[in-house]
């Protein structure tokens, strides 16, 4: 048994993924750990985030899928009820919750044996200075902790409307959606990003709720580019959102039974929508008020981020990973970067940091998958690109499952390399399949080098063997035959200029 150590090795603030996967890191070589949560194991992440959110949109897409009249069976009297999908919701959380606080009770100090341990408290940490944090702990009291490393994972909070409170009742933010009681029957988002677009595919899919969208740009997911933002846009509208584009929320008049959203577009004109709940999806920003970085010398950004080197470090000893930093707020790019942060604190053996394969899946109907480059980044480098889009249509896997919605993109660059630059996937699996690009990419790999592998049939992997063949001039079906299902087209910045 072993004692908790008056001193850390590494003080963790914030149980997110990120924070606990650096902990774990930490504890595999020997270290002691410090990790410091001010609410509940698993953070953003876990509670109201990738996993909470993902088991709401599974639900949904099983309850679509259920009522599907074209597979040769018919469903009839299907109901949902919110109740039930919030309590399943909320027993994922609290799975992956038990999981976490099982681990850290097995290698808590006083009962792991070592080497290393971890001492995890509940409470609020700041900084006294470069070693040393206060930690009011959430049962009242509190403790000092010193560590020779800290890394910090604190997360993200929902941005707000300075104007427009949020009262978790009738206008919500993404980390209140759970505390709806049942299906409002009318609901507006706030926001066409990643996480509104998810919401909209949610409530449409589970068809109790008139969903509107609101779009302050001409195309929701605007970093993308148009054949995909036009491609979520055009199912979302198929499956009864309204989608509100180039508009601004002026203002939410509280009503007794309903509210009234005053909504302004750029062609001068404004509109009132009468709405039961209002959902507001604007962004997150970083939760680094509380911890007093001034005492450790560290100035966040007008913003509340924090600025990182290449190793994720602030300052000589603390360390950031997460949404707290202005890379994307991706879960994967959190444990990423966190992982990262301990080996390097640590001198362990480590790989650079490499973003070019990073990975994104967007949960919608169906899903949308990201790596790498896409056309508008390519273009915004300079870099001379081609890029093929071959449609789901045209795949055994796609027909069978009846799911031939969708399309598989992949850019390589214009010269004799042909390297794999990005892919853009949507359909069923895409989650699956666009870690074989995500690898091809690390390895910088050419389109023909991959086409030196046998792919499985049927699957919808066969979707990037055909439009790699595509690139190389040897696909099975001809752009002529299918102009609507394949294209092929090139950028070159001296054709541009």
């Amino acid at each position: 048994m072993v004692d908790a150590p008056e001193k850390f090795d590494l003080c963790v603030i914030g149980a997110g993924p990120g924070g606990f996967a650096g902990a774990m890191r930490a504890i595999d070589a020997g270290r002691h750990v410090c990790l410091i949560e001010a609410s509940e194991i698993g953070g953003t992440g876990v509670r109201w985030g990738a996993l909470a959110s993902k088991t709401m949109w599974e639900l949904a897409k099983d309850y679509a899928v259920a009522a599907k009249t074209d597979r040769g069976y018919r469903s009839t009297g299907l109901t949902v009820d919110y109740r039930a999908v919030r309590h399943t919701v909320l027993e994922a959380v609290k799975e992956k919750q038990y999981q976490m606080r099982s681990q850290l009770e097995t290698l808590s100090h006083g009962r792991w044996s070592g080497p290393g341990g971890v001492t995890y408290l509940r409470g609020t940490a700041g900084f006294i200075d470069t070693r040393r944090v206060k930690v009011n702990l959430a049962g009242g009291g509190g403790r000092q902790v010193a560590a020779d490393h800290f890394l910090l994972c604190t997360g993200s909070k929902p941005r707000a409307f300075t104007h427009i409170p949020v009262d978790q009742v009738r206008i919500l933010d993404s980390d209140g959606v759970l505390q709806l009681k049942s299906f409002p029957p009318r609901l507006m988002i706030i926001g066409a990003g990643v996480t509104g677009c998810e919401y909209a595919t949610i409530f449409s899919n589970f068809r109790q709720t008139r969903v509107y969208l609101v779009d302050h740009q001409e195309h929701v997911i605007p970093y993308e580019d148009e054949d995909l933002s036009d491609f979520v846009s055009r199912n979302l509208e198929n499956n009864g959102v309204s989608i509100f584009h180039s508009a601004q929320l002026r203002d939410i008049i509280k009503k007794s039974d309903h509210l009234e959203v005053i909504l302004d577009f750029a062609d001068g004109h404004a509109t009132v929508v009468e709405v039961d709940v209002v959902l507001i999806c604007i962004g997150r920003e970083p939760n680094t008020g509380r911890l007093n970085l001034a005492a450790a010398g560290i100035t966040s950004d007008a913003q509340g981020f924090l600025e990182t080197d290449k190793d994720c470090r602030v300052h000589e000893t603390i360390y950031a990973a997460g949404d707290v930093t202005h890379r994307p707020a991706l879960v994967n790019m959190a444990v990423l970067e966190s992982r990262h942060a301990v080996k390097h604190m640590f001198r362990l053996p480590a790989r650079p940091l490499n973003f070019p394969n990073m990975s994104t899946v967007m949960f919608f109907y169906p899903a949308v998958a990201a790596v790498g480059l896409n056309e508008k980044a390519c273009r915004r480098k300079a870099i001379a690109y081609r890029a093929a889009v071959y449609a789901n249509a045209l795949l055994p896997r796609a027909i069978a499952m009846r799911a031939s919605l969708g399309f598989v993109k992949i850019i390589v660059s214009d010269d004799e390399q042909q390297r794999i630059l990005g892919m853009r996937a949507a359909g069923p699996q895409v989650s699956s399949t666009i870690m074989s690009v995500a690898l091809l990419i690390d390895r910088n790999m050419s389109a023909i080098d991959v086409l030196g592998t046998m792919f499985p049939h049927p699957t919808m992997s066969e979707g990037i063997q055909e439009c790699l063949r595509l690139l190389t001039g040897n696909s099975v079906y001809r752009a002529e035959a299918f102009p609507d299902l394949l294209s092929i087209r090139s950028w070159r910045p001296e054709r541009s200029a």
